[in-house]
């Protein structure tokens, strides 16, 4: 069977499953365990790749049809100008957190220093120092598997001024461990309502339920961080947080009452409400 072969059967299998892009998928396990880009897939693709290629890419279909992430399955993803590792027991970046990240990195100066709050695989803390010349990162998680991640991308990157720490965002910060009169606090937590969970895609149930359930109403975590990490703020300092495309309204008065001022929503490449940011009033 010639590769251009094997990407048709796998789009026709991907297709039958269910995935929403399976030409897309398709071409991606191509490319990672045949070698071949769509584009390369034109030219050669009537070459038949060897045997242990053939069957690495026949189970990576496999697994993809079964709903196993495409990230997961790569083992890795690409996030703005980086490359994070990634697998079971860490939440998969997305394109639509770069909106979090890029409009708080437009409230903050060189040299800042932070926290990446519910971190999972750094995305967010290290999309940051990706932008924002000489940002010091603490990422902090909780969960042990998405630390090893977490480890793993910040080691990729040594020139970025981040590290990680254990923390419960829930609990808050512990005495002595975590800097006061911080300039930005980030955070990309779990925002989905408790019960919806069971409503998402089959891919997305595969992510870890810690990095998802945001309790009853979807908003335990931005709660928590308003009474609990916020005080570490210098005032003026930026909070920025991801949000689901339902919540501006909800945690833009969260903000508000907690006293924070110029409170601005931000929406992702679709036009949807991805990220709210503010400043820490004087009086907070």
């Amino acid at each position: 069977m010639t590769a251009r072969e094997l990407y048709l059967r796998a789009k026709a299998q991907l297709t039958k499953a269910g995935v929403d892009s399976p030409g897309f998928d398709a071409a991606r396990l191509s490319e990672r365990f045949l070698g071949l880009d769509r584009s390369e897939l034109a030219l050669q693709g009537d070459k038949a790749p060897d045997e242990k290629k053939r069957q690495e890419f026949l189970e990576a279909v496999s697994q993809r049809a079964e709903r196993r992430p495409l990230q997961y399955i790569l083992g890795e993803w690409p996030f703005m100008s980086l490359t994070l590792s990634v697998g079971e027991g860490v939440l998969v970046p997305r394109e639509d957190t770069a909106a979090l990240v890029e409009a708080l990195a437009a409230r903050i100066g060189k040299g800042a220093r932070g926290l990446d709050l519910c971190a999972g695989s750094g995305a967010v803390g290290l999309g940051i120092c990706s932008i924002v010349p000489g940002a010091q990162v603490i990422c902090v998680e909780l969960d042990e598997k998405a630390g090893e991640f977490l480890d793993r991308n910040i080691a990729r990157y040594p020139r970025f001024e981040c590290r990680a720490a254990a923390g419960d965002v829930l609990r808050g910060p512990e005495q002595g461990v975590f800097p006061k009169e911080l300039d930005f606090i980030a955070s990309n937590p779990p925002y989905i309502a408790t019960g919806e969970l069971s409503a998402l895609q089959p891919e997305v149930q595969k992510e870890p339920s810690l990095a998802l359930d945001g309790g009853g109403d979807g908003l335990t975590f931005y709660r928590a961080i308003l009474e609990k990490w916020a005080p570490l703020l210098r005032p003026g300092g930026a909070l920025g947080v991801e949000i689901g495309d339902t919540q501006a309204r909800e945690v833009t008065e969260l903000f508000a009452r907690s006293g924070f001022v110029d409170i601005t929503v931000h929406k992702d490449l679709a036009g949807l409400d991805r990220a709210v940011t503010a400043a820490k009033g004087s009086t907070v």
